[in-house]
């Protein structure tokens, strides 16, 4: 058994808190990426019970708590973590993934060899995995911009899911869900009790992200997330370092809000500009994601990674406040989608021919676009249509791109089967609850949080989330949805629960998210590395595409007579991907 690890050293920073560590006698050794918040509290209870420290880090509580309650001690561990844990007296490992899925674990098992790692890439460079591409990994890439777990792109490789552990003893390996919020145990509390609540637990959640002896700020984009995270901090520290990210392009950025909260709780507030030389960090980016990956944010993440780092080395972040509170306009559609298919018959069609007369756009942000992309499948069935908001690609055009060998390989509608298991599994007495479940087990940590986590890893910059702490989530989860989305509010009880310290120009905006003018800059910078990329030889060859498919979106995209920016950004990446790790 071999254990290895490369330490960002943010508690106990002396040789103490190398790792791999172990218990007094050297039986039980461990390897954490991750921190414990409540490792404190733990400690003090172990020495209690008589266990002996050798160092200050929160890592070493995990030998100790293992040796008291065995694989149950993951379940009193509260933070974001994945750890590999051997018991040289069971011959057992044990790893484990904390509930959201805030750091990633991959694992390969194959002719009696077990092998595991934080990065995709690590398992490639040690020789011991087959390079081969998962057909049905690949076309669910395509669909929903990421390889949703337990899938990796490669065939064999396996991603740890969120809320995990997994136990490998005498060649027998054993997957266990420890941990699933309970959407339907509602509690029945009063608004201003909720809302009370609601900061008590947010208060706490940021509090104790706050411990490091390395120095620590927050990301601030000025939305309501990260601007309750700042303005709480502001209680306990003194100057808040704050940092945003923003584009020359006002369409699509936030630096005006994030000013204003910056201003009001006087931080020590840093700016950064992404111009469309950006993607001269794209091979760092393809590296380090280790699959194919097509969040076209992840470039201001990296970049506002790169720049916190200059200043600290933790960075507490808004991420996972959309998928506790419903922070999403695709929340809202699917209910008014499920009125709508309530009406009589010749309503929906007199609506739908109102909607086949709106004129279309370019513009992704124009409202008659977006309005025609809602009726488009306000029709189907729920997880169609669902998916059908989400996807890059959706079934149709995915059928016309590929060549007919690959598509042999397929399954048809593969990825539209997958999101109908997920509405089976998840599904809940509230559509709406079946959303936030849904989302919180796949775009949650498939890719909102491998984007963060990568871009500020490699930057060496830990990314804590309060808003993914385990007691918040579980209250919010029993929150009647009334509370969670209310009218044509999204976030309700959270906005309410804030508006004491956060401005409602802040509060009641339209969510902008953290978009990137990719579209423009493929008609405009980035039009010649484009058709440099996709056009290609080397592109062709791969035989997953018809080469025609693909100018025809270059083409026309590049004419300004459609909007296919997410398409090809979704191909540039996958290309690019191959270039790195395959060719």
């Amino acid at each position: 058994m071999q254990l290895g690890h490369r330490r960002l050293s943010i508690i106990d920073l002396s040789a103490a808190g190398h790792q791999p560590l172990s218990n007094e006698r050297g039986t039980v050794w461990v390897v954490l990426n991750g921190e414990i918040y409540n490792f404190h509290e733990l400690k003090d209870q172990l020495i209690a019970q008589g266990h002996t420290f050798a160092s200050a880090t929160d890592t070493e509580v995990i030998v100790h708590l293992y040796e008291e309650y065995g694989v149950d001690c993951i379940n009193q561990l509260r933070g974001m973590f994945a750890f590999a844990l051997w018991d040289e007296s069971k011959k057992m490992l044990f790893i484990g993934r904390d509930r959201v899925g805030k750091k990633p674990l991959f694992y390969h098992n194959r002719n009696s060899i077990f092998c595991f790692a934080s990065e995709l890439a690590a398992l490639c460079a040690s020789g011991l995995i087959r390079k081969q591409v998962s057909a049905a990994a690949l076309d669910h890439y395509l669909s929903f911009g990421y390889v949703p777990a337990p899938a990796s792109i490669f065939e064999g490789v396996c991603k740890l899911m969120p809320g995990h552990y997994l136990t490998v003893q005498e060649g027998n390996i054993r997957d266990v869900a420890y941990w699933s919020l309970k959407y339907d145990d509602k509690i029945d509390i009063p608004g201003q009790e909720a809302e009370e609540e609601l900061i008590r637990l947010l208060d706490e959640s940021v509090k104790i992200r706050m411990y490091s002896d390395v120095p620590l700020g927050a990301f601030l984009s000025g939305g309501v997330d990260s601007s309750a995270v700042v303005a709480i901090m502001a209680r306990h520290a003194g100057r808040v370092k704050t940092f945003s990210i923003g584009f020359e392009d006002d369409d699509y950025s936030e630096l005006k809000y994030a000013r204003a909260i910056a201003q009001r709780y006087s931080t020590d507030h840093h700016e950064f500009i992404v111009k469309p030389n950006a993607v001269d960090i794209l091979p760092v980016l393809v590296e380090r994601y280790g699959e194919p990956y097509a969040d076209s944010s992840c470039i201001p993440t990296y970049y506002v990674s790169r720049e916190t780092k200059r200043f600290v080395t933790v960075a507490l972040n808004g991420d996972g406040g959309d998928e506790s509170f419903a922070g999403y306009e695709r929340y809202q559609a699917m209910l008014i989608a499920d009125r709508i298919a309530s009406m009589p018959a010749i309503a929906r069609t007199a609506m739908q021919g109102l909607c086949s007369v709106l004129p279309d756009s370019v513009d992704p942000k124009n409202k008659f676009r977006r309005i025609r992309r809602f009726f488009d499948a306000a029709y189907l069935p729920q997880h169609s249509r669902y998916m059908k908001w989400v996807s890059i690609f959706d079934e149709r055009m995915k059928q016309a791109l590929y060549e007919p060998r690959f598509a042999a390989q397929l399954s048809a509608g593969s990825s539209d089967a997958a999101m109908g298991a997920l509405f089976s599994h998840y599904r809940h007495s509230s559509v709406l609850d079946t959303l936030l479940d849904i989302d919180i087990h796949s775009y949650l940590p498939d890719d909102l949080l491998v984007k963060v986590d990568i871009a500020s890893m490699a930057n060496s910059l830990e990314c804590r989330s309060p808003f993914l702490d385990t007691r918040l989530m579980e209250f919010a989860a029993r929150l009647p949805v009334g509370f969670k989305l209310r009218g044509s509010v999204k976030k309700y009880v959270l906005k309410k629960a804030v508006e004491r310290f956060v401005p409602k120009q802040n509060l009641y905006r339209r969510k902008m998210g953290f978009g990137v003018p990719v579209g423009k800059w493929f008609r405009s910078e980035l039009n010649g590395f484009l058709r440099d990329t996709l056009l290609s030889s080397a592109c062709v060859r791969r035989g997953y595409f018809r080469p025609g498919v693909i100018k025809n979106l270059v083409e026309a995209h590049s004419a300004g007579r459609a909007d296919h920016s997410f398409q090809l950004w979704a191909l540039l990446m996958l290309e690019a991907w191959h270039e790195k790790f395959m060719d």
